[in-house]
């Protein structure tokens, strides 16, 4: 059972502490968190080295401006953190992260991970509109309760792994009655409770709530069903859920499993003659001069389900309102579950498309 550090302060001042601690005490170099912005009043993820920073972090917020994975990825993509930074981030964000170093995207080397038990995250639009600060009290209040809190995105509303693998501290969120006074931080990995060591506060055994964590996934399950219902019992019609598509392929550019350098998309690679439209014309009498939105979509699903975690940042950025959430995480589950294989749960378990079993989908053929 791992050790627990518990401070009697809330648990995001308390978060804010270690982060102070491991800087001011040289533990790590940097910190990656969400920070206030002092302009605009905004949050964004930020490297900070500065330990007088810390009074501006927000690390437990809920709000995902970008996946963090993506901007882990790119940090380390040429060659590895040089020093420790710890890296304050969502269970999905780490899950992402595991994929992207699979694909050889990025370096592990000199993290320590620091994940809470997510309660989810609001909308984009929401801090656009900046209605976020004031729905904060009811946010906390279904934390403390294992509830699901109103007005979260839908993705989050549905996700079951909401508990982060592979991190080295755990914050406690999900069922901690006293979140707004004490802060309970699972020290996960020997590296964990190394880091720990020296703060100010108590290291005890102990672990995280298991039952009202159980009874969260079971409410998030159901959920996810009604997402799943709303697309079709038995599957959907990719034609009908698709057509709304303007080809901004602003999907992809957020996703952070999705990182070829040079997209298809944007190679020219779809572009048609104009015999090509003369035919369309000829068959239907009128022709869609962006790409063909189905044909775009199944490419993305194609390329990134095995490895979608479900952070539902496609439809966060959607134009259009695609309910790509849905979709992304019921084509996702399906592909993950053939193979047995969760995205990001083990950085030791290979990629399925580049692992050979002989006995995967054994009688298939018959």
């Amino acid at each position: 059972m791992p050790k627990v550090l518990r401070l009697n302060k809330g648990t995001e001042e308390g978060t804010r502490e270690l982060l102070k601690f491991l800087l001011e005490n040289k533990k790590v170099k940097g910190v990656f968190t969400l920070i206030k912005l002092d302009q605009s009043g905004g949050v964004a993820y930020s490297l900070v080295t500065d330990s007088d920073m810390i009074e501006n972090a927000l690390p437990l917020f809920p709000l995902m401006p970008a996946n963090a994975a993506k901007m882990l990825s790119r940090l380390t993509l040429v060659e590895p953190a040089t020093e420790v930074i710890a890296a304050v981030v969502r269970p999905c964000e780490l899950r992402a992260l595991t994929e992207l170093i699979k694909r050889n995207q990025g370096n592990l080397e000199n993290f320590l991970f620091i994940s809470p038990t997510c309660g989810g995250v609001y909308p984009l639009k929401m801090a656009v509109e900046g209605n976020i600060e004031e729905k904060l009290p009811q946010y906390w209040d279904a934390v403390k309760k294992g509830e699901i809190a109103s007005d979260i995105r839908p993705t989050c509303a549905g996700c079951e792994h909401f508990t982060p693998y592979n991190t080295d501290m755990t914050v406690a969120l999900i069922g901690n009655k006293d979140v707004d006074k004490q802060c309970v931080i699972s020290l996960d990995t020997d590296k964990g409770e190394q880091f720990a060591s020296g703060m100010p506060g108590e290291i005890v055994e102990g672990g995280v709530e298991s039952e009202v964590i159980k009874g969260l996934q079971s409410k998030r399950e159901v959920q996810k069903k009604k997402l799943f219902d709303e697309l079709g019992d038995d599957g959907f019609d990719m034609q009908k859920v698709f057509e709304k598509c303007i080809g901004c392929r602003g999907c992809s550019k957020i996703c952070p499993v999705c990182y070829c350098h040079v997209c298809f998309f944007d190679s020219g690679g779809d572009e048609h003659p104009s015999c090509y439209y003369e035919t369309e014309l000829e068959k239907t009498g009128y022709a869609r001069v962006l790409p063909a939105p189905v044909f775009y979509q199944l490419v993305r699903l194609f390329h990134v389900s095995m490895s979608c975690v479900g952070c539902g940042l496609c439809a966060d950025v959607c134009p259009v309102n695609i309910p790509l959430w849905a979709v992304s995480l019921k084509i996702g589950e399906a592909v993950q579950q053939s193979f047995d294989y969760l995205a990001g749960r083990n950085i030791e378990e290979g990629l399925p498309i580049t692992t050979f079993r002989p006995e995967e989908f054994d009688g298939v053929a018959d």
